[in-house]
């Protein structure tokens, strides 16, 4: 049973209408719309808003022209107007210098009349999966260059510590190179900013960062999205897909929380690493990747260490160069300076001044332990902006603790039966105290909860935290 043409519009341009119709009848088993026009310039309608899957374009147009001339002119300025195009050269005419003529004009492939229809389709088949391959690079790319854009204002590291400065020294010793480079810290020190640092300082920085949160993403499909898939590879797979790996060639690929990448996949990222090549899940062939690999986990060093937990020869491609973010209650010296960092930006983002910060104020936020880090300073900030009035901000104004890790276990209030019974306001609370219990450890707070990591992130987003 047939599944339909695979590919969406193919426009063939030539001067012979008894060519148009023999490549209209064939490539309508491909295509789903096949366009023909006589010349060039009855195609620019067909083409005018319309991203063709492939053109086939005739070389010679003039009567007696036998120099691709007019072909070739046509060529340029179509790949000018849209580079990504996928444009096959056809001619009665096949000479070899025609052939490189035609590839060195920016031809994808070349075919010669009379054609051989297995030949022809085999060619459009190739040619118009480069195409969609390419539109597949350009929507991973454009989304990462969405995402990135939205976060570049906030993206800083700041912190003038002697801890901070070492980690500063380090990303610019460690960026110019290609050296992998593994993060280390707990959760919400700022592994992230460290990484879009070292893309930003490194000699990719005008190509792609690609941030793939291992942490979010189930098991189930984690094979899938980094090393992609060919159709029909399983039961959902109705069409090729490129994975995260080959969407960031040419440039940075992020693996955040990869502590998360099960056993069973870390010797094919390992592969990837010593080979520089990704097969898609179904596929029998490799593709050749260009990437620089950054890394963070929130994983104990012990446990990192384990080999019953984390490969040690990935470990070891790994963490060619070592970065480890101290967690803010050891370097207290610098949230002055993110307090009124952030006051800025929330204060901006929300159309509101700048609030006034008393003495008071300043220091129980100096002194709090913020087991969530930074992450956790920015959204009691955030909450303090919001929440504003007049006045100079207090110590009240911040949702403070005692102690530096978070309450004790037994200090947790109980929840058996609360006087507030809404759900939403309840789970924001359960979430809360498992969070604090565990000192933002997201992996320990889950388990806690009898939640998955990417459902626990999934109620702080929810819930704000």
């Amino acid at each position: 049973m047939g599944t339909g043409p695979e590919f969406d519009l193919c426009i063939v341009v030539d001067d012979d209408e008894d060519i148009l119709v023999a490549a209209r009848l064939l490539l309508r088993q491909l295509f789903a719309e096949v366009l023909t026009a006589r010349t060039p310039e009855d195609a620019l309608p067909a083409l005018a808003g319309r991203s063709p899957d492939l053109v086939l374009l005739d070389a010679n147009f003039a009567r007696g022209a036998t120099d691709a001339s007019e072909g070739l002119a046509w060529l340029s300025r179509l790949l000018a107007e849209d580079p990504d195009m996928v444009i096959v050269m056809i001619t009665a005419h096949a000479g070899v210098q025609v052939a490189v003529s035609a590839i060195k004009h920016g031809a994808t492939d070349f075919v010669s009349k009379p054609w051989s229809n297995e030949r022809l389709l085999a060619t459009a088949r190739t040619a118009a999966a480069l195409r969609r391959s390419r539109r597949a690079v350009a929507t991973e790319r454009g989304k990462v260059a969405t995402i990135a854009s939205a976060a570049a204002p906030d993206a800083m590291l700041f912190g003038r510590s002697a801890a901070m400065r070492h980690v500063q020294a380090l990303i610019a010793r460690a960026a110019p190179t290609e050296a992998n480079v593994l993060i280390l810290g707990e959760n919400g020190t700022g592994k992230e900013l460290v990484a879009r640092a070292l893309h930003r300082q490194s000699r990719r920085a005008d190509r792609v960062m690609l941030t793939v949160d291992l942490g979010a993403i189930s098991e189930e499909l984690i094979d899938s999205e980094l090393f992609g898939h060919v159709k029909g590879a399983f039961t959902d797979a109705r069409g090729d897909r490129m994975g995260r790996i080959q969407a960031a060639d040419g440039g940075t690929l992020f693996l955040d929380e990869i502590g998360n990448l099960p056993l069973r996949l870390q010797p094919k990222l390992l592969t990837v690493l010593e080979q520089r090549k990704v097969t898609p899940v179904g596929a029998n062939q490799p593709v050749p990747v260009d990437i620089r690999v950054i890394a963070a986990t929130n994983l104990a060093t012990d446990r990192l260490h384990d080999e019953r937990h984390f490969r040690q020869d990935l470990l070891f491609r790994l963490n060619t160069v070592e970065i480890e973010l101290p967690p803010l209650r050891e370097r207290r010296e610098d949230i002055p300076e993110l307090l009124d960092h952030f006051l800025e930006i929330y204060a901006r983002r929300y159309g509101r001044p700048v609030p006034m910060v008393s003495d008071a104020a300043r220091d129980a936020v100096a002194a709090h332990g913020w087991p969530g880090n930074v992450r956790a300073l920015r959204h009691a900030i955030e909450r303090a902006v919001i929440l504003a009035g007049d006045a100079p901000l207090q110590p009240d104004d911040f949702p403070l603790r005692t102690g530096s890790a978070g309450p004790a276990p037994s200090a947790v209030p109980r929840l058996d039966a609360p006087a507030d019974l809404n759900l939403d306001r309840v789970e924001r609370r359960l979430v809360e105290a498992a969070l604090q219990r565990h000192g933002y450890n997201i992996s320990l707070a889950a388990a806690d909860l009898g939640l998955s990591r990417a459902a626990l992130y999934r109620r702080m987003e929810k819930h704000g935290l």
